[in-house]
């Protein structure tokens, strides 16, 4: 299973040189790929639950007066600062920006970093966060990122490549140079819901989930539900299975639950190896530390006494 690492893109952390520092330190403990979260703005005031946390409140997790990077960017930077290291986003909401505008971008960090790009894709879950984008509207999200992945499947299939849909349309167009990963840079589709199964199964190259808390058995079935909608629609191949997880990694040992990534290397070691057995090609794992100095620190002893055991 192959294994990778969130990047300090928020916070006083996200500068120049921090980031240098984590992406090589990744680098060079074997992590397979690191990772940059998306928030374009943070709104002041917000209603909607965040469904990626227990509690389900955003504002205190990065409050709206926190640095929080652009993360296309910050992989562009990174890609002259590292080597091999995969480099990915998790995830880009699409309807947040022009199609042809991420395809220029993804293509140029493609090309600058040979090759390492990893375009982890959502379709956003904060309508306070459209609205103040002028992204409309909300309910259409999911149907405007299908025609965004219909263009990104075209685009340099032919020299001239124009679309027609509801939500995009152009003329005849170039997006050079291609992505030098081919056919082109991959697609992770994340998303839980029953739209983003479907999603996955006929866009992506990987679905990409996220969960606070879910068994390997139920990712399982999630996945079998992708892999059954993608034989259903003809694909030789299903997407691979790949997730973000947050992880804990303690000194002493921690009360275990099937649906937490949390203890000591050993007990981590026996609670990853359960989803490595169910077919998860690529976690990322999103180490739970507020200070980048202790962050770094855990990064460093999972790669020596966990990810062995995981190869």
């Amino acid at each position: 299973m192959e294994l990778g690492v969130f990047l300090p893109v928020s916070g006083r952390a996200a500068v120049p040189e921090v980031l240098t520092e984590a992406a090589q330190q990744a680098e060079n403990l074997g992590y397979d790929s690191v990772w940059a979260a998306e928030r374009l703005v943070n709104p002041w005031d917000m209603n909607t639950a965040y469904p990626y946390k227990e509690d389900q409140k955003w504002q205190g997790f990065v409050a709206p007066n926190v640095p929080f990077l652009e993360p296309l960017t910050c992989l562009s930077f990174l890609s002259g600062v590292t080597k091999k290291v995969r480099l990915g986003i998790s995830v880009a909401v699409l309807p947040y920006r022009h199609p042809l505008y991420t395809a220029r971008v993804a293509t140029s960090i493609d090309t600058l970093s040979n090759g390492r790009l990893i375009l982890g894709v959502g379709v956003g879950w904060m309508p306070e966060e459209f609205q103040a984008l002028g992204v409309a509207p909300f309910e259409k999200r999911g149907a405007m990122a299908n025609e965004q992945l219909e263009i990104f499947n075209l685009l340099w299939k032919s020299e001239r490549p124009s679309f027609h849909g509801k939500y995009y349309n152009f003329p005849a167009v170039s997006v050079s140079p291609p992505p030098v990963q081919k056919p082109r840079f991959p697609i992770w589709t994340g998303g839980e819901s029953e739209a983003a199964v479907r999603r996955a199964a006929k866009y992506a190259d990987a679905w990409f989930s996220y969960h606070v808390k879910i068994t390997a058995q139920d990712m399982a079935a999630k996945y079998a539900e992708v892999k059954k909608r993608a034989a259903e629609l003809g694909r030789p191949q299903p997407p691979d299975l790949c997730c973000c997880r947050p992880i804990d990694l303690t000194n002493e040992p921690a009360p275990q639950s099937d649906e937490d990534l949390k203890g000591t290397p050993q007990q981590l070691v026996a609670s990853l190896k359960k989803f490595k057995d169910i077919g998860v090609k690529h976690m990322a794992l999103q180490f739970i530390v507020g200070r980048w100095p202790e962050r770094k620190e855990k990064i460093d002893r999972f790669a020596k006494e966990v990810m062995p055991a995981l190869r």
